[in-house]
Formats: C-alpha cells, sequence, structure tokens
C-alpha cells in the first residue's frame, strides 16, 4: 500500500509543468442552452409542499392562466399574487410572457409556491442568461420543508396528550 501513494502517474519538473496540468484539469461551467418544445414554449414543473404545478411559457402580453382561470380569481390574496409574480419581477419581464399552469395538491399557499418554482425554472429554460438573477433571488431552489407525519401515541407530530395523574 505504501508504494501506491509514493509513484505518481507524471513527474512535474517544473512550475511551468503545474500550470499545464492545471489548465487541463480545470473544470468548465455547465453552458445552459434555450430548451422549448414544438410550439415554442418553454415548460417546467414546480413544486412546495404537497403541491405540483406545471408550468409552460411563451412570448405574450404577460397573460396568466391558472387551471384555465385568471390568476386574480385563482389567488384572491394579494399575497399570493405577489409571491407568484416575484420571478418575473426580479428578471423585469413582466407583459412579456404568456403563463399557462396547472396546479394540483396541497393548498393555496403551496400552489403559489409551487406556480413561484415552476415559473422559474422555465424562465431559465426559455432564457438561460437569467439564471444567475433568479438563483440569487432564491426561486430556482425547491423549498423542502413539509407537514411533519403524526406518530403513534402522539394527538398529533410531537403534541402529547394531557396528562392525567388519576
Amino acid at each position: 500500500m505504501a508504494q501506491d501513494q509514493t509513484q505518481s502517474p507524471e513527474k512535474l519538473a517544473s512550475l511551468e509543468d503545474l500550470a499545464q496540468v492545471a489548465e487541463t484539469n480545470t473544470p468548465q461551467a455547465p453552458v445552459y442552452v434555450q430548451k422549448l418544445d414544438e410550439h415554442g414554449r418553454a415548460y417546467a414543473t414546480g413544486k412546495r409542499k404537497d403541491a405540483v404545478a406545471r408550468v409552460w411559457i411563451k412570448p405574450g402580453s404577460g397573460r396568466i392562466t391558472i387551471n384555465g382561470r385568471e390568476f386574480e380569481k385563482y389567488f384572491a390574496r394579494p399575497v399570493l399574487r405577489l409571491v407568484l409574480m416575484q420571478p418575473i419581477i426580479a428578471a423585469d419581464r413582466a407583459d412579456q410572457y404568456d403563463v399557462v399552469a396547472t396546479v394540483s395538491g396541497g393548498g393555496l399557499s403551496g400552489q403559489a409556491g409551487a406556480v413561484r418554482h415552476g415559473l422559474s425554472k422555465a424562465l431559465t429554460l426559455f432564457e438561460p442568461e437569467l439564471r444567475p438573477v433568479l438563483k440569487k433571488g432564491g426561486f430556482l431552489t425547491r423549498d423542502s420543508r413539509v407537514v411533519e407525519r403524526k406518530k403513534y401515541g402522539k394527538a398529533k407530530a410531537r403534541r402529547s396528550f394531557q396528562f392525567s395523574k388519576r
């Protein structure tokens, strides 16, 4: 075993040799390319809690449709609309893309987060140069927090039943 550690595959005689080896072994940054379907749309899936959103974007007038309804009607609360619009505002692409999303599972808050995640991923597929802006804003990271399951012998996930001495 000691012989394997002492023998190196190539001997470096000078600093120039080391520089050449360093140049050939440096990893290249991944190159992101535009991915579109046959209709010219970018597709991505977003997830949050138990909600899953399928999102398609294409160039248009800024219309956002969720499950066949306008997003103002689907997400009645202004906070949820703000969550959904965050990646578009951060990328400065308001009124440039039409968004069609189908979302299922979870509640409205989780669904809004799922659509935001899917929209961010779709924007990076349509315009790869937006990736640093969306990554910095934290829109491409899937929020992995989910509800903890209920345990046996407990009232809820962690809540115990009320103690009674008698």
